[in-house]
């Protein structure tokens, strides 16, 4: 009863907090665009804003309070923070390392002392409770980590599954007498998914007065997979050494996706080795139970008569 009144906290407060996220997220939205004009140098008059809610405020306090915990705990191995690198490859883009991993550390000494006290208020201590207030630390503090790691990880794959077609695009609209900006960004809606953000970021950044080259420098950071790093050098040296980039863009596409060949080929490779876990841990007891059982049965019943 009690773990499940404090399901029924969680959901509740994370039901609280999708509702304020959706009444201020107009105003979030105009504050992400102010501060995009004033990060590119426009200065306009002094304006008093408007107070802002409570709730608005309460989480502006909670950032900081995290940021701050994020710069004084840190570590290393399994204790260190999640990177940025890592958080805009997963397109956390507004998401600073600090405050992510001060969350982390808020949560891993919030939530399992909580659960701890209204325990031992029940009356109901146990050593399987004790062992559930472990697994919620323990998910407290590596769950946000692997959920990023893994979105991280999609996304590259997508990313690198989706890129022979992007040069393919560009070395035909290259070819028909296009320059490479001009390609990139006739190509770049027809992409979804994680590479046609990529694309569409890096558009905005040449837009915003990047060169092509500190724009896929950027790209290369967000995305750093071995098609992209290829990608980003075949572009850099076809500009810089004015070579053809047609020519480049055929033979990267090749080379793309005999990587890609060579990838798949590793993961069925490596089915067998992953498929042999639940093989011996699921799948063979419930075998030898449905063939075994019944010789045996007969067996101690005969043993048992005689």
């Amino acid at each position: 009863m009690t773990l499940l009144f404090v399901i029924g906290i969680i959901f509740l407060a994370g039901a609280a907090a999708l509702v304020t996220r959706a009444l201020t997220l107009s105003r979030i939205r105009m504050s992400a665009q102010m501060r995009e004009i004033e990060s590119y140098g426009y200065n306009g008059p002094e304006v008093i804003a408007d107070p802002a809610p409570g709730v608005s405020g309460l989480r502006a306090a909670l950032n900081t309070l995290a940021a701050r915990v994020g710069q004084r705990v840190q570590g290393r191995a399994w204790r260190a923070p999640v990177g940025q690198v890592k958080l805009r490859a997963a397109a956390l883009y507004t998401v600073d390392p600090d405050v992510f991993h001060g969350y982390r550390v808020m949560a891993t000494f919030t939530v399992p002392p909580f659960l701890l006290l209204v325990t031992l208020k029940s009356g109901s201590f146990s050593p399987s409770r004790l062992l559930m207030i472990l697994l919620t630390a323990g998910l407290c503090w590596f769950g946000p980590a692997l959920l990023v790691e893994r979105r991280a990880q999609r996304r590259m794959d997508l990313i690198d599954r989706d890129l022979p077609e992007l040069i393919d695009l560009l070395t035909a609209t290259i070819e028909a007498g296009l320059g490479f900006a001009g390609s990139l960004q006739l190509v770049a809606d027809r992409f979804h998914g994680p590479l046609g953000q990529e694309l569409r970021l890096t558009l905005h950044e040449q837009s915003m007065g990047l060169s092509t080259q500190q724009a896929l420098d950027n790209l290369l950071e967000r995305c750093e997979t071995p098609s992209v790093r290829a990608f980003a050098r075949a572009v850099s040296q076809g500009e810089s050494l004015g070579v053809s980039i047609g020519t480049m863009m055929r033979n990267l596409a090749a080379e793309t996706r005999k990587r890609r060949r060579q990838t798949a080929t590793e993961k069925v490779q490596k089915a067998p080795v992953k498929m042999l876990f639940p093989l011996i841990f699921f799948i063979f007891p419930a075998l030898f139970i449905v063939l075994l059982y019944p010789a045996l049965s007969r067996v101690v019943e005969q043993l048992g008569g005689g």
